[in-house]
Parts: structure tokens; C-alpha cells; sequence
């Protein structure tokens, strides 16, 4: 049995830490098995809108999720891969900033010009994300029946 490694504490302590998100909430950010997240504990006035954090749900899980709003009740959340928000989550939940990943083996910063626009958009399309979810599985089907042959 793999020891337990307290992610918080180093986080807490300074270190950027390297994880593997598993699920496919951040899908098509993080592939699980695939891609890694660097992440670095940061003040909460620097948090903004599209940033990419680790928070603990309340009594739960460590989630690495996307900023969608910041007020004055909270944090709102939502994966790339889901179009519902989660939250108000408050400052003390949130552990740490994505500072860069790890995508088919090349590291990535999130101040990277290309990932900052597609990353703007997509959250910018939120409200029409279901849509765009129904098309890609309707999109996918069909090009499975015209190649079955």
C-alpha cells in the first residue's frame, strides 16, 4: 500500500504539487491517465474568472475546476465538461491555482496565449454548452453509422 501523501500540506508548505485528474469533468483539458496539472498554492485576492483551482467540497473531495464567477458570496465553479455551476465555494476551500500542465507530454503554462483564448471562449459559451454536447455525441453517431460498412 502506496503511502498517503497530504497534498494540502505541501501546498501549504510551498511546493507545487504534480496530480493526475481523474473523470472527465475538465474533458477535454485533463484526460484521465493522460495529462497532469501543476499546481501552486496562491493568494485568494489573485483568483479571477477562468482560472483553473483546487478546492475541497465541503467534507469531500479535492476538485480541480474552473472559476466561472467570483462574488461577494463565493466562488462559482464548472468543469470544462459540464455546464451546471458549483458553489458559492469559499476562499478557505480553495487549496491551490493550476500554474501549468501536462498535455501528451509537453508542459503548458496557463499563460500560454493559444490555451488563455480557447480557455476564455469555452467559458464564454457556457450557456450554450449543452447544445454543443448534444451536436459532438449526435456528430459522433452519425459518423459511426456512415462508417460501419
Amino acid at each position: 500500500m502506496e503511502p498517503k501523501i497530504d497534498l494540502e500540506k505541501l501546498l501549504n508548505d510551498g511546493a507545487i504539487i504534480r496530480i493526475k485528474p481523474q473523470g472527465y469533468s475538465m474533458y477535454p483539458l485533463f484526460i484521465p491517465g493522460r495529462d497532469e496539472a501543476l499546481i501552486q498554492q496562491i493568494p485568494i485576492g489573485y483568483l479571477q474568472r477562468n482560472d483553473v483551482v483546487l478546492y475541497r467540497r465541503a467534507h469531500s473531495i479535492l476538485v480541480l475546476h474552473r472559476i466561472y464567477a467570483v462574488t461577494p458570496a463565493g466562488f462559482f465553479m464548472v468543469g470544462d465538461n459540464q455546464s451546471e455551476l458549483e458553489g458559492p465555494i469559499q476562499p478557505e476551500q480553495i487549496k491551490g491555482k493550476l500554474i501549468a500542465f501536462i498535455h501528451n507530454g509537453k508542459e503548458i503554462s496557463v499563460n500560454n496565449i493559444p490555451y488563455q483564448i480557447l480557455s476564455f471562449l469555452w467559458l464564454w459559451l457556457l450557456p450554450i454548452r449543452p447544445f454543443c454536447f448534444k451536436l459532438s455525441a449526435f456528430l459522433r453517431k452519425l459518423k459511426q453509422n456512415l462508417f460501419r460498412f
